[in-house]
């Protein structure tokens, strides 16, 4: 999005951010061409923004510059330079100074936000999250110029920038939104101002960090709450938590799934040899049939999500269905391929909670194959029912007659078999082949991709 640094610098003061603008003459008048706040990615014409995490941004902020940032942010003097300092010894670039560059951030993605005034879909949810937001994407791109977040930007930074690297003729943007706790989804809608809300589920995931799954459930009634009057609900109702959101709504509500009072509901799913899930969706009861590029029979009610808010956006059903049908997900869901050995590899390393341990399973479960394993790493975050989960989980595998094997994660107890690292396990795993199976799934912190780049070669 292209915005004028005057302009933005004036929004920040409004805002009270206070913010000096310093350029030269020669500059003035100036726009950026979006926001990064990574110095490796920096392209042409973009913003950098350094913030305060494990390294201190601003230790990169002459690097930017110099890989093409035509402006920067600070909120401190660089390299003993004050913002006044840089822009004289840099007359081409600008130097915004601010007291505090996360606020700001925030405050950058509100100032882009109030530059578009088409629809915004807000998803959120405990599980699937990301890929609804993939086949929104999908959905409302076969008729709207759509933006969305990329991968699973879906915090306090990513928000902001998934708003301001938005080009300039977009029509919908596709916020994902992400909660660590009480209150930061209401946060994160303040920003973007969602008119269109989709609710995945409610389950067990991240449970230590909320205490209780009506603390989850408030959390994620936030994004319904901050829609305004004339906007619509897209609920799951499937999930009792989640269809009672629709009492937090002040405008439309729009259910998807398999249950019979749903608006757009989920039938007869069935899955081919590569996992891609055959459905129909039935919609004042007329039907439509389709089958998904993507895997894993539960992919069918985030695409139904998908299609409500597309209709929510505007598009036709017929339009959203088939861009949804031709949709593609982010890395590491449910990513099927063949290993050089002939074994069948998924993928779905991403993250991993109770709920996307128990669909993925189901989708293993129904593959033809000789030979079925699933490598698990930790489910983290998973508080005091953490342990239990766990082992339940290694019971359900072994019952439905797959291999389980656990990398670095004893709570599988004794259903499972236990190896210490990723080496190991490709070890263990040596003798697949043709016909073969094998599930890769943990939470970010067990890092299985590695092992799935191993088999995959």
């Amino acid at each position: 999005m292209h915005l004028s640094l005057s302009d933005l610098v004036t929004h920040l003061n409004q805002a009270g951010v206070a913010a000096s603008l310093h350029q030269s003459d020669a500059v003035q008048d100036a726009t950026i061409r979006g926001v990064t706040t990574d110095s490796r990615s920096v392209g042409d014409g973009q913003l950098f923004v350094p913030l305060l995490a494990e390294r201190d941004g601003h230790d990169f902020l002459l690097g930017a510059l110099k890989a093409g940032a035509s402006a920067s942010l600070t909120s401190r003097s660089s390299d003993g330079w004050t913002g006044a300092e840089l822009a004289a010894a840099h007359p081409d670039k600008t130097v915004i100074q601010v007291a505090d560059t996360d606020r700001a951030l925030s405050e950058i993605g509100r100032f882009a936000r109030s530059k578009h005034d088409g629809p915004v879909v807000g998803i959120t949810g405990s599980v699937g999250k990301t890929s609804a937001k993939d086949l929104t994407l999908a959905a409302c791109a076969a008729t709207l110029n759509t933006w969305a977040s990329e991968k699973s930007f879906n915090n306090e930074i990513g928000v902001p920038l998934t708003l301001v690297n938005a080009p300039d003729d977009t029509e919908v943007m596709v916020v994902e939104m992400g909660a660590r706790g009480v209150g930061h989804i209401a946060d994160l809608c303040a920003i973007a101002k969602p008119t269109i809300g989709v609710v995945t589920t409610v389950a067990m995931a991240h449970s230590a960090l909320f205490g209780s799954i009506e603390a989850i459930a408030q959390a994620k009634g936030e994004l319904i709450e901050a829609l305004p009057a004339d906007g619509t609900a897209v609920l799951n109702a499937d999930n009792p938590l989640v269809a009672a959101m629709a009492d937090r709504c002040s405008g439309r509500v729009q259910t998807f799934g398999y249950a019979d009072g749903a608006d757009l509901r989920v039938v007869d799913v069935e899955l081919n040899e590569w996992l891609q899930p055959r459905f129909g969706l039935v919609y004042q009861r007329e039907r439509f049939d389709l089958r998904l590029q993507v895997a894993g029979a539960h992919m069918a009610s985030n695409a139904a999500a998908a299609v409500c808010a597309a209709m929510a956006a505007g598009v036709e059903i017929t339009d959203a269905i088939a861009g949804v049908a031709s949709g593609a997900l982010s890395p590491m869901r449910m990513e099927v391929s063949t290993a050089a050995s002939g074994a069948l590899v998924i993928n779905d390393a991403y993250n991993a909670n109770p709920t996307s341990m128990r669909a993925a399973l189901a989708a293993l479960v129904r593959l033809e194959a000789a030979s079925k394993t699933a490598v698990v790493g930790l489910m983290a975050e998973l508080g005091s029912e953490g342990s239990a989960e766990h082992v339940a989980i290694a019971e359900e595998m072994t019952a439905a007659g797959v291999r389980v094997l656990a990398v670095d994660a004893a709570d599988y107890g004794e259903a499972a078999e236990h190896v210490e690292s990723i080496e190991q396990a490709h070890q263990e795993l040596r003798a697949l082949g043709p016909g073969d199976a094998v599930l890769i799934k943990g939470s970010r912190v067990a890092a299985l991709e590695r092992l799935a780049s191993a088999l995959l070669g």
